[in-house]
C-alpha cells in the first residue's frame, strides 16, 4: 500500500473509533441510573437554561424513579430560564409523574427565574433555598429583547392562563404568579413562602426531606401518596457524560462555530488532499454541530447558506469571477448566522454577531489572500508556461512521499514523485504540469547512463 493510500486507511480507521466511542457513550448515558430499593429519593441537579438537554436529563430521572418505586424526585433547580417549548414538556413529564416531583430551587443565591418560575408551579412541593429567587415570568425573545406588540400579548396570555392553570392546581399564589408574567417580578425565598408562592424555606436538602416527612399528595387521577423521606435512602441521578457534554453544545454560537470551522476543514482538504488533519477534523466538527443542532430548534435553510457559503469560496479558486463569488460567500456565511435559531420560536436564543463577525471576518481575509495569491499567478508572464517548466530541474523542499513541496522560482509548489520516496535536498525534474501542481522524477547522477 503506497503512502496516499495508508493516509486514507489511518483516516477510516480514525472515524469510525470516534463513530463507535460515541456510540458506546450514547448507550452509557441511557443506561444511567442509581440502582436503589423502593422507598429512596432520587435527587436530580440542574444547573442552566431550560433547554431539550435539561428536559430529556429530568424525563430520564422520572423514569428511573418510576422504576426503582421512590418516595420522590428532588429536582433541585436553578436556571434563568430557556426555550418555551422544553419548559413545556418538562412541566407535562412532572404533571404524569407517578411519583411525587419535588422542585427545591438551590444554591444559595440561585434562581428559578423566567421557565423556571413555571416549573416550580408545577411540582407537587416546591421549595426554596435562603437567599434565592423566583420570578421575572414575562416572555422574552432569545436574544433577550422586547417582542412586538402582537406576539407579546399573545404570549402573555397564553403565559397567564399557563401559570394560572398551575397555581390552582397546586393550590399556590395565582395572583402573584400573573404578575410575575405581565410585570416581571422576582420574590426571594422568605416573601416566597409568605406569599403562598413555595411552601418550604429549606436550608439544605436534609433539612427539607424533614419538613415533608409526612405530608399527604394528590397525585394523578386522585391518588393519595404520603411522604416517608426523613429516613430514606438518597440517591444522586447526576447527569451523564453524554448529557454534560450536550448541555455544553446546546449553544447557537457553538453550533455556528463548529459547522463553518468543519466546513472550512473539510474545504481546505478538497483543495489541499493528503492532508489528514483538516479532513478528520472537518468530519467531527461538523458531527458535533449536527449534535448540538438536535438540541436546538434551528433552521435547515440558514444550514444551507452556511454550506453554500464555502461552496462559493471554492468555486472562487477555480472561476475567474473577480471576487464576485467569494463576496457572495461571505453574504451567504453571514446570514447563516444570523437564521441559525431565529424565527422557529420567539424565546430561541440566536448566534451572537460577535461570534459571526469573529467567524467571517477572518475567514473572509483568508479567501482574499488565496484569491490575490491565484490572480498572482494567473497574471505570471510566459516564462511559467509549461513549455518552460517541463525539464526543468527544482529541489525538493519536503520529503516527497510520494506528495510534498518543491521550491522553483522563488515559491513551493505542490508536487507528486513519480519514482519513489525523495528525500529533502534532492534535486528533481519537472515532467508534468497539471493547474499548481508539479509531476517530477529524480533527477539521475551525471554520467549515469541507466
Amino acid at each position: 500500500m503506497n503512502a496516499r493510500g495508508r493516509r486514507k486507511a489511518a483516516r477510516v480507521r480514525f472515524l469510525l473509533s470516534a463513530f463507535v466511542l460515541i456510540s458506546l457513550l450514547g448507550n452509557f448515558a441511557c443506561a444511567a441510573g442509581p440502582d436503589t430499593a423502593p422507598g429512596a429519593v432520587h435527587v436530580l441537579t440542574t444547573d442552566g437554561d431550560v433547554n431539550p438537554v435539561m428536559y430529556r436529563y429530568i424525563d430520564r430521572g422520572i423514569d428511573r424513579a418510576e422504576d426503582k418505586q421512590a418516595v420522590a424526585v428532588v429536582i433541585r433547580l436553578d436556571t434563568p430560564g430557556g426555550l418555551l417549548s422544553s419548559m413545556d414538556d418538562i412541566i407535562e413529564r412532572i404533571l404524569d409523574s407517578e411519583v411525587p416531583v419535588v422542585v427545591y430551587v438551590w444554591p444559595d443565591g440561585g434562581k428559578a427565574a423566567s421557565a423556571g418560575t413555571y416549573i416550580t408551579y408545577a411540582s407537587h412541593v416546591a421549595a426554596m433555598a435562603p437567599g434565592t429567587t423566583i420570578g421575572s415570568a414575562t416572555p422574552i425573545s432569545g436574544t433577550g429583547d422586547d417582542l412586538g406588540e402582537d406576539l407579546r400579548n399573545k404570549l402573555i396570555g397564553n403565559s397567564v392562563s399557563k401559570i394560572r392553570g398551575l397555581a390552582e392546581l397546586r393550590d399556590r399564589n395565582a395572583d402573584w404568579g400573573e404578575r410575575a408574567v405581565r410585570e416581571g417580578i422576582s420574590a426571594h425565598s422568605s416573601e416566597a413562602v409568605e406569599m403562598n408562592i413555595v411552601e418550604y424555606e429549606s436550608d439544605d436538602l436534609d433539612s427539607l426531606l424533614t419538613q415533608i416527612d409526612g405530608l399527604e399528595i394528590e397525585m394523578q387521577a386522585g391518588r393519595e401518596v404520603i411522604l416517608a423521606t426523613a429516613d430514606a435512602e438518597v440517591a444522586y441521578n447526576d447527569m451523564t457524560f453524554i448529557e454534560s457534554f450536550l448541555a455544553i453544545l446546546a449553544s447557537p454560537n457553538i453550533a455556528f462555530l463548529l459547522l463553518s470551522l468543519g466546513s472550512l476543514a473539510i474545504f481546505i482538504e478538497i483543495i489541499h488532499p493528503g492532508a489528514i488533519f483538516p479532513g478528520v477534523f472537518g468530519v467531527l466538527a461538523l458531527i458535533l454541530a449536527f449534535f448540538s443542532l438536535s438540541v436546538l430548534p434551528f433552521n435547515w435553510a440558514a444550514v444551507a447558506l452556511i454550506f453554500f457559503a464555502f461552496v462559493l469560496f471554492g468555486l472562487e479558486l477555480f472561476i475567474t469571477s473577480h471576487g464576485i463569488l467569494g463576496i457572495g460567500g461571505f453574504v451567504a456565511l453571514i446570514f447563516g448566522g444570523l437564521l441559525l435559531t431565529s424565527g422557529r420560536e420567539a424565546d430561541a436564543p440566536t448566534v451572537s454577531p460577535l461570534v459571526i463577525a469573529i467567524v467571517a471576518i477572518p475567514i473572509a481575509a483568508l479567501m482574499l489572500t488565496v484569491f490575490v495569491s491565484i490572480i498572482r499567478v494567473r497574471r505570471m508572464p510566459p516564462r511559467m508556461g509549461l513549455a518552460t517548466v517541463v525539464g526543468r530541474t527544482v529541489v525538493a523542499r519536503s520529503a516527497l512521499t510520494p506528495e510534498g513541496y518543491v521550491f522553483m522560482d522563488g515559491e513551493n509548489w505542490q508536487a507528486e514523485a513519480e519514482d519513489g520516496p525523495v528525500q529533502p535536498g534532492e534535486s528533481v525534474i519537472v515532467t508534468q504540469i497539471r493547474g499548481l501542481r508539479l509531476k517530477v522524477r529524480r533527477k539521475k547522477p551525471e554520467g549515469d547512463q541507466s
